[in-house]
């Protein structure tokens, strides 16, 4: 990774995580509104989709070839995290922007909120990008996969 590529990612992550903190930390900082219920069930949500994320890196890795021959598109395995390939080009994205909207309703936090939306701004950028390339190199790509959002988008 070049290293500008490398200072632009740490300013916006590290950066993005300070004024989230500060929010969070602050002892102004009013709990969410349905207390430790909202907290626990996104809290749960937001463990499943990291888990999730995590399975598709999994199988992403698995797909590495021996070169041009070996590429092969994404496909569901056994592991039912997978099975969003079904509906999705780029899972890791779903995955990761359900993450962020669990991790907004569980602080409840406006900032965590806008980060969200930024993080699944860019994220859509890349599935569609993404999935525009698998459609173009595989002529056999399932028609009903979208980019990141299942029957949307």
């Amino acid at each position: 990774m070049p290293l500008r590529t490398i200072v632009r990612n740490c300013a916006y992550y590290w950066g993005f995580s300070a004024w989230l903190a500060y929010y969070i930390n602050h002892p102004l900082y009013t709990p969410p509104s349905y207390g430790e219920l909202q907290v626990n069930y996104a809290l749960v949500i937001f463990v499943m989709c990291e888990l999730g994320n995590f399975s598709i890196h999994l199988t992403l890795n698995n797909l590495r070839g021996d070169g041009p021959r070996g590429r092969r598109y994404p496909t569901p395995t056994k592991n039912p995290f997978t099975w969003l390939f079904f509906f999705v080009s780029c899972p890791n994205y779903t995955y990761e922007v359900g993450a962020w909207v669990s991790f907004s309703i569980m602080t409840q936090c406006l900032p965590v909120a806008f980060y969200t939306l930024l993080g699944f701004i860019q994220m859509t950028i890349w599935a569609k990008g993404k999935h525009k390339a698998y459609s173009r190199e595989f002529k056999d790509y399932p028609s009903l996969r979208m980019a990141i959002i299942p029957l949307i988008l």
